[in-house]
C-alpha cells in the first residue's frame, strides 16, 4: 500500500513540481505550490521507500563521508565508551599507497606480475587503467550556513505550524544584501534540514525582493555557485542551476555582471551537457519536477546567452565548444 501510494504521488505530481511551459526555464515554475524546501523534503521520503536499504539515505553518506557528519547533539560529541553505536561516525585513518597499479606484485614475488619479469620480458596481462572520475561525485564539506544558524546569526527559524516552511525574524527586504545572502547561496549544497530548507527558501524569497541590492553582491556569489557545482553531486547541482536562474532573471544588468566568471561556473556544464536519459517509449519523471541535470544545463546556458549581452555567447562558446547558439 505504501509503495501503490508513492507511485500514485509520483503520476499525480504531490511532489510539488510542475511541469514548465514549452520555452520556459524549470526555475520559474520549480516552486510549485509547496516550495522548493517542502518539494527536496518530499523528495527525501518518497527515496525512502523505494530504497528500503538505506543506500540513497543521509545517514549512509554520512557514514560513507559524501556529507558533513555535524555534531551529536547540541552539546557536542559523546564519549566513545557511553555511544558505542555512533563509533562508524568517527573519522577513518587516510589511505596510504602500499603498492604500485601496474605492479601490485612487487616486493611479493614478481615472477607473475605484469611488466616485471627477467631479461625485459613481460609476464602477465597489464590492469586496466582506472577511471578518471570526473563525473564522480564528491564529498560534501560543511557549510557556512551550518556554523551561523547553528549559533544563532541568521534572522530565520522554522515555523512548524501546519508543516515545515521558512519563517524571517527581520524584513528581508531591509537585510544586509552584502553579508546574508552569500551565506544563504553557501547553504544551497546542505543535504540536511533543516539547514537545507532554511537555506533554498530564503535564497529564493532573498532573490524574489533583493531588487537593485542583488546586483553589487553578484561576485561574492561566484564562489558558493562554484563550489555547489564541483561537489558532482545530481541533486545539489539541480538546485544550484534553479537558483542560478533566478539569479540571472531577478534583474536586469544580473546577466552581464555573470560573463567575467564562467570559467569558474562553466567547467561542470561542460561535464553534464550531455547528462540526459534515453529511455525509448518511457517516462521520466525527472523533467515534470525538473530534475533532469542535462535539461538544466541548457536551459542555464539559453538564459545566460539571452541575458548576457553581445559577449554572452563567446565566452560560453569559449568554455563550451559544443554549445550552439539558441
Amino acid at each position: 500500500a505504501i509503495l501503490a501510494s508513492a507511485a500514485r504521488a509520483a503520476r499525480t505530481g504531490a511532489c510539488g513540481f510542475r511541469s514548465p511551459p514549452e520555452g520556459q526555464p524549470a526555475a520559474a515554475m520549480s516552486r510549485g505550490t509547496l516550495g522548493v524546501g517542502k518539494s527536496l523534503l518530499l523528495d527525501d521520503e518518497l527515496t525512502k521507500i523505494v530504497h528500503r536499504d538505506g543506500s540513497k539515505g543521509l545517514k549512509f553518506k554520512k557514514k560513507t563521508r559524501m556529507a558533513p557528519l555535524g555534531r551529536h547533539s547540541v552539546f557536542g560529541d559523546f564519549p566513545d565508551d557511553h555511544a558505542p553505536e555512533v563509533s562508524f561516525l568517527v573519522a577513518p585513518p587516510p589511505r596510504r599507497l602500499v603498492r604500485s597499479t601496474s605492479a601490485p606484485g612487487v616486493g611479493f614475488g614478481t615472477m607473475d606480475a605484469a611488466f616485471v619479469g627477467l631479461g625485459g620480458l613481460p609476464r602477465g596481462v597489464a590492469p586496466p587503467p582506472k577511471r578518471a572520475g570526473a563525473t564522480k561525485p564528491r564529498p560534501v564539506k560543511a557549510t557556512h550556513f551550518r556554523n551561523y544558524y547553528d549559533r544563532g546569526d541568521l534572522p530565520v527559524s522554522v515555523n512548524h505550524g501546519g508543516g515545515s516552511r521558512l519563517q524571517w525574524k527581520a524584513d528581508v527586504e531591509k537585510l544586509d544584501y552584502h553579508h546574508y545572502l552569500p551565506i544563504f547561496f553557501d547553504g544551497v549544497r546542505e543535504q540536511e534540514d533543516p539547514y537545507r530548507l532554511l537555506a533554498v527558501e530564503g535564497t529564493y524569497e532573498m532573490l524574489e525582493k533583493g531588487g537593485a541590492k542583488i546586483l553589487p553582491v553578484v561576485p561574492q556569489l561566484i564562489v558558493p555557485m562554484k563550489e555547489a557545482l564541483n561537489t558532482r553531486c545530481p541533486e545539489i547541482m539541480c538546485t544550484t542551476l534553479k537558483v542560478l536562474q533566478v539569479l540571472v532573471m531577478s534583474g536586469e544588468m544580473i546577466g552581464q555582471a555573470l560573463v567575467p566568471y564562467y570559467r569558474q561556473l562553466l567547467p561542470s556544464f561542460n561535464l553534464y551537457k550531455n547528462a540526459t536519459r534515453n529511455l525509448g517509449d518511457g517516462i521520466d519523471y525527472s523533467q515534470r519536477k525538473g530534475n533532469n541535470l542535462g535539461d538544466l544545463i541548457a536551459q542555464t546556458l539559453e538564459l545566460l546567452e539571452t541575458h548576457g549581452g553581445e559577449d554572452a555567447f563567446i565566452n560560453i562558446k569559449y568554455m563550451i565548444p559544443t554549445y550552439e547558439s539558441c
